[in-house]
């Protein structure tokens, strides 16, 4: 290590561990997406547009309209 350049040592480190530690941040996401139970959350979210389609906003509920 005595006499390389910090961004061998930069490089060294990013090219070895960094990218098993990213690989596995991908892979506990991936897994905490699809987990059991999550359907209802993620359906509820995707819902949020259409929640008031019956009845839209007017114009008091905009935010800066007098």
């Amino acid at each position: 290590m005595h006499g390389q350049d910090t961004y061998s040592i930069f490089r060294e480190f990013a090219d070895s561990w960094m990218l098993l530690a990213m690989f596995t941040f991908f892979v506990l996401t991936v897994v905490w997406v699809f987990r059991p139970g999550s359907r209802k959350t993620y359906e509820d979210t995707a819902s949020i547009p259409f929640r008031h389609e019956n009845q839209p906003a007017g114009d008091r509920d905009v935010p800066g309209a007098q």
